[in-house]
């Protein structure tokens, strides 16, 4: 839909660039910002911040956080109520492909989000999350303008009525290798799949492959390819992630001290005089 001209000025709106981004964000949205400040912040990438301006948050970042909890629990709740006979581990794999990164960047791109994003030409070219990203923050945005219940229309409405289709994406298979990839990737943390054994079953090859994050042994998977292998160590690490605690705090507490140990020491003050 769009936005009668007559409408946008009697919004008394100060700039062009303002009455433009009213435009877009109601296409996207389908509804105006009631404040356009949370709609600029979740479209600023940090890299547009200059040096110097210490812990100003003046980038996207902090709505994006905000954006990942809102839109689990607006999915959660979809799924709930729609496959009601279905059982929590459908649940759980459906939830993750419809909020994984390359879902979000695919909506980001095809609703028109990504032309929005004010960075730099070099993130730009090298951020291959930098829409999905947005697309977090943008429902940050939505909450904080407008509260849970538009969050939810927009989702339940505009995504899933108008974008994807949530039956045929159910019914596909989950990567589970992408995820924790990711995941491993936003939290900065170095992961390889280490092929630990090669067998032989009825004259077929078998590969084990065990996940190892920050040098700490996740899980092991195997299959009839290294790729199989991949997936169900990964998945069965995912799983472990979730249900462990502990096993989580280790594999942060280690990437910690990694760079820790990598960053430079500091000069003593009397060194720095």
């Amino acid at each position: 839909m769009f936005i009668h001209s007559n409408l946008i000025d009697r919004m008394k709106l100060p700039f062009r660039k303002d009455r433009e981004l009213y435009a877009s964000l109601r296409d996207i949205l389908g509804f105006y910002p009631h404040h356009i400040r949370h709609y600029k912040l979740a479209l600023q990438h940090k890299s547009t911040s200059h040096p110097g301006q210490g812990h100003r948050t003046d980038h996207n970042e902090r709505l994006e956080f905000l954006g990942d909890a809102v839109l689990e629990s607006i999915v959660s709740d979809i799924l709930y109520h729609r496959y009601t006979d279905r059982r929590e581990g459908f649940l759980t794999n459906t939830r993750s492909k419809l909020v994984q990164r390359d879902t979000l960047n695919r909506l980001a791109r095809e609703m028109g989000l990504e032309r929005l994003i004010h960075s730099n030409s070099r993130a730009n070219a090298h951020n291959s999350y930098m829409g999905g990203n947005a697309f977090e923050a943008l429902i940050g945005a939505i909450y904080l303008d407008r509260g849970y219940d538009a969050c939810m229309a927009f989702v339940r409405d505009r995504i899933l009525g108008q974008v994807i289709n949530i039956d045929k994406m159910a019914a596909q298979e989950v990567n589970f290798k992408s995820k924790l990839l990711e995941w491993a990737q936003k939290n900065r943390l170095q992961l390889e799949f280490r092929l630990v054994e090669e067998q032989r079953e009825n004259q077929a090859p078998v590969f084990v492959t065990r996940v190892v994050i920050e040098g700490l042994d996740g899980e092991t998977g195997k299959g009839y390819s290294k790729k199989e292998s991949h997936q169900h160590a990964a998945k069965a690490t995912l799983r472990s992630i979730k249900g462990d605690k502990t096993l989580k705090m280790a594999i942060l507490e280690a990437r910690n001290n990694r760079l820790a140990a990598a960053a430079p020491p500091e000069k003593d003050s009397a060194e720095a005089e």
